[in-house]
């Protein structure tokens, strides 16, 4: 489950609709109620694509939890998926896998929110699994003990993390003697003393209709859908809640927290509490914020002028207060002294002198901009919607922005000037640390045998089974329209309406290994780093006033991208290609970007992360394999500006560069713009080879590589297939993929590694297939001596599979998953963009994806077994470690 420790969140009461009564809408789309128990309802119709979200909102979180057990709240959310009356554990993790989307929660300080992403055609059996889980939840203490075992992994996976730490330290000094002080997380020694009546007494008290908010949003009809709200949930009585906690912040003590860090870079954080979501100043916080963080403030600009690898500010609000942050990063090695007087000189002048106007506008801009772009994702209109109400205590998101909007500059230097003082800020510097080279691993168990019968086939209850019972491909909402340009540029415009705003998404098929000359690694993330200082007609300041004019956001490089407001939509196109067929490249920028490169390479190749990823890589393919190029501080230091610029003409070429256009635009428009903007880019000689050539079979490996920061290992077992991305036979691995890894909660591995077994938080497995050749992987992490276990399950699981052909069940749901996911694909303006440039760029039809849910109806049990028999080798993974050396 997700827990977001830093997410926006509140326990806010509304105004809304008389009971039972429908309330007035300022949007035709929007469709209000108050049932009469209370519970809050808000639909928005959405027709993007055949999906819908839902998300539960409960007005309680860690706020709420007992003195001296700060992960209740999270227990309880954790408990919520072991089933209900009515519904087992094991039934709702069908249940959930057979819908094929998202299902999921996150424990925030006042909201616990439980979600599913689903298409639209499930939407019944959503509400019912919701309604179920509202009127009870199954708390034995054996079912507790087993998840206790999990919920610990989660705990020693985010005490893994030094940033985390960090958070954890600057809460408690930021928030003390208050609910705040503490995360949503809890710890292992609270859940140890934690009891199943506990957690059942959590849920009776603040899981009631009249303290929750049920947000949907998707391609439903608001009346009907109103209708099967209140059949599934009118029934369940209101109860009394309890007050809420009072929050009395004493005033912040300046104190400096040093930390090491697993990062192949250090950060210095200086952090002040700033006001709440809840706060008649929130908006004008939200834009200060923003305003210094613009890529045009001075923090950015320590990252232009060589001070720092980067600089910025951001802001994390929690309802009754903030957090905001002045972030810069520093080289392993590095001196973080002359950043931290930099910034602290950067906040004095914010607070003395104010935040430049120019810089206010653009952000209030912007904001109001990013409202509008949340409508552009099914998950993220719900988002929106759930934040404005349950978690800003708001009518709508246009109430956000009509705050927003009513922002002056005086209001944002007076509160600048009241935040910004050192006597209350809190210092955090994050320093990279060195655990050590990786060692050959000694092996981790792998002969331990975990026989066991398999577990027999879930019984869905009717109302599920009859949702699931027809298996068909689902039709694509895409139209697509596709061009090729004179120059080789392929252009593909899919027309939508949703909002108005369009999405541009482009890429250049480079491959810095087999593009580069040998001794210039490198060269292509040195390139990366010049694009944002400007174009040729345009210094860096000017082309960002430029966009912010606009209220657009471009990214350039071999991979690039435009969101902009489709009234704006050819100046954007016009300032993308500028971008990238005119970067500027100047030869001062050169010199700060080529140190800049090199001392991030520096930390990289030392930091564990990375020398994970290299031994790995060292351990799958053959000696002098391209893959295993990469870069050195010295091959960095020994380009030239040439070298990159030679580097530049030579691999961005329009016949190798595929834009896709998603949004409010008609297709002969945005043709007629793109042509104007990029059709005077030509490509000279042949086309490059840009994909790796086939590798023979790896052998069996092991790799640990020490980190001292982590409490709990990270470990990836890996092995090269003979499989391709065009091979047929990666329709079946795939299916068979989905029993394995996929659905998450019904999966093998998970069942048998987290559910039974309680050895690890979470377990993925995935196929990685490109032209010529491919990898599987399966990750998971757990305590070092859990290390051997968790990989003899494994094992044994994927022997079955190669053994046994999968039941009809497993087989029809790993089907229904595939399946539903492909309108899923289609649900966010970022996935159609994204499906459509790689299949443009892998040479596939632009349908795909529905192509591929044909083979997967057509596929049989006896076809999966026989594609893991002969393409997944069990005693050929590559055993990857990554933190305290293994046990056992």
């Amino acid at each position: 489950m997700k827990q977001r420790v830093l997410r926006l969140s509140a326990a806010i009461s509304l105004g809304l609709a008389a009971t039972g009564a429908m309330a007035a809408a300022h949007d035709a789309n929007v469709t209000r109620a108050t049932l009469d128990n209370g519970m809050r309802v808000v639909i928005v119709r959405d027709t993007l694509a055949p999906v819908v979200t839902t998300e539960m909102n409960y007005l309680a979180g860690s706020d709420e939890v007992p003195a001296g057990f700060p992960g209740t709240a999270h227990a309880v959310e954790h408990m919520m998926f072991r089933g209900s009356p009515g519904l087992s554990k094991d039934q709702l993790a069908a249940v959930a896998a057979n819908m094929g989307g998202a299902f999921n929660a996150d424990t925030t300080q006042g909201v616990t929110q439980y979600y599913f992403v689903a298409p639209s055609q499930d939407l019944d059996v959503a509400l019912h699994v919701q309604s179920l889980r509202m009127r009870g939840v199954d708390m034995a203490p054996a079912a507790w003990a087993k998840e206790r075992g999990a919920i610990e992994q989660e705990v020693s996976r985010d005490l893994s993390s030094p940033s985390f730490k960090f958070r954890t330290q600057l809460m408690a000094q930021m928030f003390a003697g208050t609910p705040y002080a503490h995360t949503p997380l809890g710890t292992r020694e609270s859940f140890d003393k934690t009891t199943a009546p506990m957690l059942k007494k959590f849920h009776d008290t603040w899981y009631a209709p009249n303290n929750a908010i049920l947000v949907i949003a998707g391609d439903v009809d608001p009346a009907a859908t109103l209708a099967k709200v209140k059949a599934e949930f009118g029934g369940i009585a209101r109860r009394t809640v309890p007050a809420k906690p009072a929050f009395d912040f004493k005033p912040v003590q300046a104190k400096t927290v040093s930390l090491p860090t697993d990062t192949p870079y250090g950060t210095v954080a200086i952090a002040y509490r700033t006001p709440g979501l809840t706060s008649k100043d929130y908006a004008t916080s939200l834009v200060l914020s923003q305003a210094l963080g613009s890529q045009r403030a001075a923090l950015a600009g320590m990252r232009f002028d060589g001070t720092a690898l980067f600089g910025g500010f951001m802001g994390q609000a929690l309802p009754h207060a903030g957090v905001d942050y002045a972030i810069g990063i520093f080289p392993r090695g590095g001196n973080p002294q002359p950043i931290l007087k930099r910034m602290q000189s950067i906040l004095a002048d914010a607070a003395s002198k104010g935040v430049d106007p120019a810089l206010v506008e653009a952000a209030k801009r912007k904001a109001i901009a990013a409202l509008e772009f949340k409508k552009n994702s099914v998950d993220g209109l719900a988002n929106a919607w759930s934040s404005a109400l349950a978690m800003q205590g708001a009518e709508s998101p246009d109430e956000i922005k009509q705050a927003i909007e009513a922002v002056t500059p005086a209001q944002v230097n007076a509160l600048a000037k009241a935040t910004f003082d050192p006597a209350h800020a809190i210092t955090a510097i994050l320093t990279p640390q060195s655990s050590g080279k990786p060692v050959a691993g000694k092996g981790f168990g792998g002969a331990e045998s975990f026989a066991s019968s398999p577990d027999k086939p879930v019984t869905l209850p009717g109302w599920a089974a009859n949702a699931f019972a027809k298996l068909e491909v689902p039709r694509s909402a895409l139209k697509p329209v596709s061009y090729t340009l004179p120059n080789g540029l392929k252009l593909i415009v899919q027309p939508e309406s949703v909002s108005d705003t369009v999405e541009v998404f482009g890429n250049i098929n480079t491959n810095q290994d087999l593009q580069a000359p040998k001794g210039e690694e490198g060269v292509a993330d040195v390139l990366d780093g010049l694009f944002p200082f400007g174009t040729t007609d345009m210094n860096r300041l000017q082309f960002q006033q430029a966009l912010d004019q606009i209220s657009a956001h471009v990214s350039n490089g071999s991979s690039f991208s435009l969101a902009v407001p489709s009234a704006h939509f050819d100046e954007g196109i016009k300032l993308l290609a500028a971008g990238e067929l005119h970067p500027a490249l100047p030869a001062q920028a050169f010199a700060v970007v080529q140190h800049q490169t090199a001392a991030g390479v520096a930390g990289e190749l030392q930091s564990p992360g990375t020398l994970l990823q290299l031994g790995l890589a060292k351990a799958l393919f053959p000696a002098h394999d391209p893959d295993l190029r990469h870069p050195t501080p010295q091959s960095v230091m020994g380009l030239s500006l040439d070298k990159v610029k030679q580097y530049y003409a030579q691999a961005f070429r329009p016949d190798m560069t595929t834009i896709v256009v998603v949004g409010k635009v008609d297709p002969a428009q945005a043709k007629q713009a793109v042509e104007q903007a990029f059709g005077g880019w030509k490509a000279s000689g042949p086309k490059p080879d840009v994909d790796y050539a086939a590798v023979p079979p790896n052998k069996v490996g092991q790799l640990h590589v020490p980190d001292s920061s982590a409490v709990q290992d990270s470990v990836t077992l890996a092995q090269t297939v003979n499989v391709t991305r065009d091979d047929p036979a990666r329709f079946a691995l795939n299916l068979g993929n989905q029993v394995l890894g996929g659905g998450f909660y019904a999966s093998r591995f998970y069942h048998d590694l987290r559910d039974k077994a309680g050895l690890v938080y979470t377990v993925s497995s995935h196929f990685d297939l490109d032209k010529h050749r491919g990898t599987y992987n399966v990750s998971y992490g757990c305590d070092p001596d859990k290390v051997a276990a968790a990989r003899a399950m494994v094992l044994r699981d994927l022997k079955q599979m190669q053994a046994t052909p999968v039941s009809a069940s497993d087989l029809k749901r790993a089907k229904g998953i595939l399946l539903r996911q492909l309108p899923l694909r289609e649900s966010s303006f970022g996935a159609i963009g994204h499906q459509l440039l790689t299949l443009s760029q892998q040479g596939k039809p632009l349908n795909a994806m529905t192509v591929a849910g044909e083979h997967y109806l057509k596929l049989t049990a006896k076809d999966v077994q026989q594609a893991y028999a002969k393409h997944i080798r069990t005693d050929a993974f590559v055993t990857a470690v990554k933190g305290p050396t293994p046990k056992g």
